[in-house]
């Protein structure tokens, strides 16, 4: 290499920018005398970090070299991209096995994914308001929205995929890396939180080993600390694979999941008495029905006590 060293993605002089991001950190790297990272001082050939409470990208470059790797690592797992090899990303989910994210779909698998597809896209008299359902639909294949699964919703609906991103990273229903069978939800919004949720995610947290959006190394369970259950009357409540399950305290929670661990059948306080995996709660969302959405109540208890006093007193909804 000879003259000013250049970028090998964008071409520009190296000296005036490389730069390495993360969802919600990055990394610069700037040169003035020897190269320094801006964030830390330290020289460029050692490492230039930007970090984030959910993960970190790291730029490392060494001596000559003309390559550049990009990491990005969480609790949960890392990531490792190689611009020189078109955007091929290995994403390792916990100490036992790996899942990769780049590469496409076996064709078996995609001739399927095409024709559940295209059942969801005639829904629609746009084709691109097909994307979100699609999105649960790859998801419902890997168990998160993965590399090959934006690639294939982009093709789906001739969109960019740089679309296709933007939608599956605004959406927290949508998730970055491989969650577990039973995807556990506390919920630690205000009414849950007061009547015992943020003790409930504290604990079940500590139990399972596992933070927010992050599975087991066995793949079974996942957690997540979600905003608002829609079912204060119920509080504190946590949900699994969006099923509900009311009136928690910290105990039961604990059993709850040590009973999903070991296999034993458990059944949600409202709806289906069947509790499906985390893929198959994301195909029902694509919008292709398990038949279950009409068995179990769908309200109960405290939901209904408004409804009763109102039959009790001969209240009426005004006439339109």
């Amino acid at each position: 290499m000879s003259g000013e060293p250049t970028s090998e993605r964008s071409g520009q002089p190296r000296d005036e920018a490389a730069r390495g991001a993360s969802e919600e950190g990055s990394a610069t790297l700037g040169t003035g005398g020897e190269p320094t990272s801006e964030r830390s001082g330290q020289p460029r050939d050692e490492a230039a970090r930007g970090a984030s409470e959910e993960g970190s990208a790291t730029l490392e470059t060494g001596g000559e070299s003309e390559k550049s790797a990009v990491s990005f690592a969480s609790h949960g797992g890392s990531a490792t991209l190689d611009p020189a090899e078109k955007g091929v990303a290995v994403l390792s989910p916990g100490e036992e096995g790996s899942v990769t994210a780049g590469g496409s779909y076996p064709p078996e698998v995609r001739a399927r994914l095409e024709q559940d597809a295209k059942e969801i896209i005639v829904r629609y008299p746009r084709t691109r308001s097909a994307l979100l359902p699609l999105l649960h639909l790859v998801q419902s294949e890997d168990g998160y929205v993965s590399d090959r699964g934006q690639e294939f919703c982009a093709e789906m609906l001739g969109l960019t995929k740089a679309e296709v991103v933007g939608v599956s990273t605004f959406y927290t229903m949508y998730k970055r890396r491989p969650m577990g069978d039973y995807h556990v939800g506390v919920c630690i919004n205000t009414l849950c939180a007061v009547m015992g949720g943020d003790q409930i995610w504290e604990e079940l947290s500590e139990h399972v080993g596992v933070g927010h959006d992050e599975a087991t190394p066995d793949g079974k369970i996942s957690l997540e600390r979600l905003e608002c259950n829609a079912a204060c009357d119920f509080a504190p409540v946590m949900m699994v694979n969006w099923e509900f399950f009311d009136n928690q305290t910290p105990a039961s929670a604990k059993q709850l999941v040590d009973d999903l661990r070991d296999g034993k059948d458990v059944s949600p306080t409202r709806g289906p008495k069947k509790l499906c995996t985390f893929k198959e709660a994301s195909r029902v969302l694509s919008g292709l029905t398990d038949d279950l959405a009409g068995d179990g109540p769908s309200a109960a208890g405290a939901s209904l006590e408004g409804l009763k006093v109102a039959k009790a007193n001969g209240w009426k909804a005004p006439e339109a």
